[in-house]
């Protein structure tokens, strides 16, 4: 089975995806961990490597061309990343959300910089991607329709949330067992 989970920056999609993998056994693919890389790669900041793959956008080709590429190539994965129920065929698509201010919280706390520094960076960051998804894909990010889960992670933690995917993912097993 497929599993994608998506959501926007400091809501949790990476550490969720980890532990869901980690309690199905599935291969992880996260398009986030190849942002950061070949940011790194670039000697880039985030906010830089955004605005170049704006103006560059075989940068998100790549990256989403490879997330969906090596999600084929598994019978189980766990696919995280921004774009993941767009470009991957699923049968559990999972948006993970919580208020801007809680996740610029915790990016600061991660990335061990001032929350005023990471409102205007996130700020940007979430607008340079919208007009990114839009202008090459057509992608309205903000459309949750294509997802069968929607999670707040002010409510519940890393580990309750992936319990809850896990969950759902054994009810799909139980019904196609119903169904065959």
């Amino acid at each position: 089975m497929k599993i994608t989970i998506s959501g926007p920056p400091g809501s949790g999609t990476t550490t969720v995806a980890r532990k869901v993998s980690e309690m199905l056994g599935y291969t992880m693919i996260s398009a986030g961990e190849v942002f950061r890389r070949l940011a790194k790669e670039k000697d880039m900041s985030l906010e830089e490597f955004g605005r170049y793959a704006e103006a560059n956008p075989e940068i998100d080709n790549l990256i989403d061309r490879t997330q969906r590429e090596e999600a084929l190539k598994h019978e189980n994965a766990v696919v995280e990343g921004r774009l993941s129920g767009w470009m991957v065929p699923a049968e559990l698509k999972v948006w993970i959300y919580c208020d801007r201010e809680i996740r610029i919280q915790r990016i600061a706390k991660r990335e061990k910089k001032s929350v005023e520094d990471v409102r205007k960076i996130t700020i940007e960051r979430e607008e340079i991607e919208k007009r990114r998804y839009m202008k090459i894909y057509g992608i309205d990010i903000e459309d949750r329709s294509l997802y069968h889960l929607m999670i707040n992670s002010a409510r519940f933690s890393a580990d309750e949330i992936a319990s809850i995917i896990v969950r759902a993912v054994e009810m799909i097993a139980d019904e196609r067992k119903d169904n065959s």
